[in-house]
This record gives structure tokens, sequence and C-alpha cells, in this order.
């Protein structure tokens, strides 16, 4: 499997309050395959990407990407997993206000010292239509460009497995639905993993498989 949830547990203090977000949480995905993780607001979904993508810590459980024990790494083990190994899209986009879009999307290939790193960015914004903006800021963009920037930086490592935390909740519905054919198809071209998490029925439906988490539960899947 390329990604494996055992036994997640995580709780967070509020105000002498504890909250327990994620409850027993186990599950597994195939490699290459598109999953869904859904449910209300304050279920638990992000919460959980995070733990699965390294950028939080459970307080008991093991993540395994790759079959590799990811739970207790040291930061600077994890670093390079997150840069390689690891691709991740959000909401917000997070394109770093003071780069263009070429720089954008080279970012993660010059950390990890890619060669060529300007090509291969110019090549993926051409793939998606984005060749005549490279020289553009972040604010000179619309919502839907700056997604397509933020899938190009996602891509440029060719991860393994993509992180997708509601990518489409600040864009239209025709720019929603164009950031996730765009999406899929790379996923495809690549045989990446993408897990992704969505209130979008529409977009769970294309998923391989689909996870329900209801109150820090996993509460069923589908096929």
């Amino acid at each position: 499997m390329t990604i494996e949830a055992l036994d997640l547990h995580k709780s967070y203090t509020i105000d002498d309050r504890r909250i327990q977000v994620l409850k027993d949480v186990s599950f597994a995905i195939a490699p290459g395959e598109f999953a869904v993780i859904q449910g209300t607001s304050g279920s638990g979904k992000s919460t959980l990407l995070s733990i699965l993508s390294g950028l939080d810590r459970p307080d008991s459980g093991t993540v395994r990407i790759q079959q590799q024990d990811i739970t207790h790494l040291s930061e600077d083990d994890l670093a390079p997993l997150r840069n390689r190994t690891f691709g991740f899209i959000f909401q917000s986009f997070h394109l770093v206000p003071s780069l263009s879009a070429l720089e954008n999307v080279m970012f993660p290939a010059e950390l990890a010292r890619t060669p060529d790193p300007a090509d291969q960015a110019r090549y993926l914004l051409e793939r998606v239509g984005l060749g005549h903006r490279q020289t553009n800021m972040p604010h000179q963009l619309s919502g839907g460009e700056q997604q397509r920037v933020a899938i190009c930086r996602a891509l440029i490592n060719r991860p393994a497995i993509i992180f997708a935390d509601e990518p489409t909740g600040n864009l239209d519905s025709r720019s929603g639905q164009a950031i996730l054919e765009l999406m899929l198809e790379f996923q495809h071209e690549l045989h990446t993993t993408l897990l992704m998490v969505t209130h979008n029925p529409d977009i769970a439906k294309r998923a391989d498989t689909r996870f329900h988490l209801t109150d820090g539960r996993i509460a069923g899947s589908e096929a």
C-alpha cells in the first residue's frame, strides 16, 4: 500500500477542554488510486490529511508511506519526503506573493536540486494553459489560474503522492471542474496516488475509493 493509517488518535486542548478530533482511524490506499475523504465541517478531515502527510503528528497510532513508518521521523527526515515524495495542493493556493508564477512552480525543484527546473516549470505551465502568464505575480492571476500554478508546483518533482485539501473550495463551479480534470489528467499520466479532502459530492463520485469521516471516525468506505 502507498498510504496506511493504523489506529490514529488525535486530540487538542482548547481552554482547558480536551477535544478528540480523530478516534481509532485505520485505512489503506493502493498505489495510483484516487481516494477521497468526505465529512462535514469539523469532522477531522484536514487534521487527518495533515497527519498522513507528516505536517502534524498523531497522539498515537502509525502512518506508513510506501511501507515506511513516518510517525516519529524528525523534521530533518520529513523535509525531503515532503519535497520529493509528496505534492501539496491547498484550498487557499499558498503561492509566494513575491515570486512570479514560474518562480513559484520552480521553488520545490530548486530545493530538491532537480535538473533544469525552469524548463520543467515552463513545460508544466504550458500544459495547464498558462505559458503566457509565467512572469505574472500571484495577485495578477485569477483564482483558477493561481490554483493551476499550485498544481504545477505540486507536480514538478513528480511526487508519488499528492495530498489535496479542498482544492476547488475557493473556485466557482466551472473553474473547479477544470481544476479537477487537470488533476486527474496528471494523476493518470504520472501514476500518482491522489488523496483529496472534499465536501463536494460530484468530485467524490469520481474517486476510486471514498472514506466517510464522522465525528473523528471512519464511518464507512465505498469503492
